[in-house]
């Protein structure tokens, strides 16, 4: 699950006359946002943020150097070893689904719908323009903020399109974000010891975060009604029967033991969807994607489906709660791997529930998402400025105070815009 899909809220720059900047669209106000929508990632959606088959191996290659994602000893050895190792089979994944992944494709309808939505919704911070921001492959984290900053922006917000938040995930993408920000606020090593730093006056961006939004109403509403158009494939009378197994990425146990919140927030999003369908039908939480050997979050979707073979069962819906959109762990690994399993142990009624991709309440569950926040003049939320008990990544301390800093200000903003 790799990848930043972030909001990015922004202002364009203005002369000193009060004109706009150089690169400043013509509806721009003083207060214009925008977004990168893509990208912190199954333990990896990033895992599935490829444009192209070309793209495929330096996309392993980053994805396996990222200890946030899969820590592994001897990182700087291995990682580049596993990538090259993976890579003919990972390269077969994707011709299978046509040559790459539509997950940048699916990523720029929705940011671009959102925007639109978002100008109407919050017209006081208008216009908004959606820019995408991946981990592991183009437009990578210093791509789209040199987009950012030729475009002459100084406000932005980070968008998260993982709903649910992991270390893993959302946190090592905006560990990336902070990583790339030159002269960036927050802790800093200096001679042995931490030292706080300020903003480099060259870069003038000022952020806020959007870091999860796994039970918002308007994602669990859009999650619940592919369900309901797939439940209504099914005879009506074993409708009801139809076992609901939602299937998120997994994750390793290192990483759960840590205190990743992860486990308990897709778990979240799970009750509420299957509050929000009235509980008629039976369901179970699942996970997919495991790499290696070491023990990950269990069981297995496709273990599931074997052991449901055993029982008997037949009628089974696979459900994608943890992705935005459709990318290989959906068109290869639940379509093309778990169905066709599924139909070789003889079982005719497993099927998977559409992806959000276009889908126009999930586009304006994420407008929404991103209006409230903007009203709402917090920089991070309480639960991103907590570490794990078990944190010993110095680099999430460093970007969690860097995000901090920018609270006084965004509040005050706020603030002012409430009382006018």
């Amino acid at each position: 699950m790799c990848s930043l899909p972030a909001i990015i809220a922004h202002s364009y720059r203005h002369d000193e006359h009060g004109r706009p900047g150089k690169g400043e669209s013509a509806r721009s106000e003083t207060w214009a946002r925008s977004w990168p929508l893509s990208s912190l990632p199954a333990l990896t959606p990033d895992s599935e943020r490829i444009q192209q088959s070309a793209q495929t191996h330096d996309f392993l290659r980053r994805l396996f150097a990222d200890p946030d994602l899969i820590p592994l000893p001897f990182q700087s050895t291995l990682g580049p070893l596993i990538a090259k190792r993976r890579y003919p089979k990972i390269e077969k994944q994707y011709d299978a689904i046509g040559g790459g992944s539509p997950i940048l494709k699916w990523t720029r309808i929705q940011g671009k719908g959102m925007a639109e939505l978002l100008d109407e919704l919050s017209p006081e911070t208008a216009p908004h323009k959606a820019y995408t921001m991946f981990r592991y492959a183009e437009p990578l984290t210093e791509t789209c903020l040199d987009e950012m900053r030729r475009d002459g922006v100084t406000r932005a917000v980070a968008f998260t399109q993982y709903p649910q938040y992991s270390c893993s995930t959302t946190g090592s993408n905006l560990n990336e974000l902070w990583k790339q920000i030159p002269g960036r606020a927050g802790l800093a090593k200096q001679k042995g010891k931490e030292v706080t730093v300020g903003a480099d006056p060259v870069d003038e961006i000022e952020w806020s975060v959007i870091d999860r939004w796994g039970v918002h109403p308007g994602f669990i509403d859009a999650v619940a009604r592919n369900i309901e158009a797939s439940l209504a494939s099914y005879p009506a009378e074993s409708r009801d029967g139809v076992v609901i197994l939602f299937s998120a990425h997994s994750l390793p146990m290192s990483v759960v033991n840590r205190g990743d919140p992860y486990p308990a927030e897709v778990a979240a999003s799970v009750s509420a969807i299957m509050a929000r369908l009235g509980n008629r039908n039976p369901y179970r939480l699942v996970w997919q994607s495991q790499v290696g050997p070491s023990a990950w979050l269990g069981p297995q979707t496709s273990d599931a489906i074997k052991g449901y073979a055993k029982k008997g069962l037949n009628d089974l819906l696979l459900v994608p709660v943890a992705f935005t959109s459709d990318h290989i762990e959906t068109l290869f690994e639940l379509d093309l791997e778990y169905l066709e399993e599924a139909k070789e142990l003889g079982m005719t009624g497993v099927k998977r529930a559409e992806s959000l991709n276009d889908s126009p309440y999930f586009i304006r569950a994420i407008a929404d998402i991103a209006a409230a926040h903007l009203k709402s003049g917090q920089a991070v939320s309480p639960q991103l400025g907590l570490r794990c008990p078990g944190c010993t990544n110095e680099k999430c301390g460093h970007q969690k105070e860097w995000l901090k800093s920018f609270q006084a200000e965004i509040a005050s903003k706020s603030a002012l815009a409430s009382a006018q």
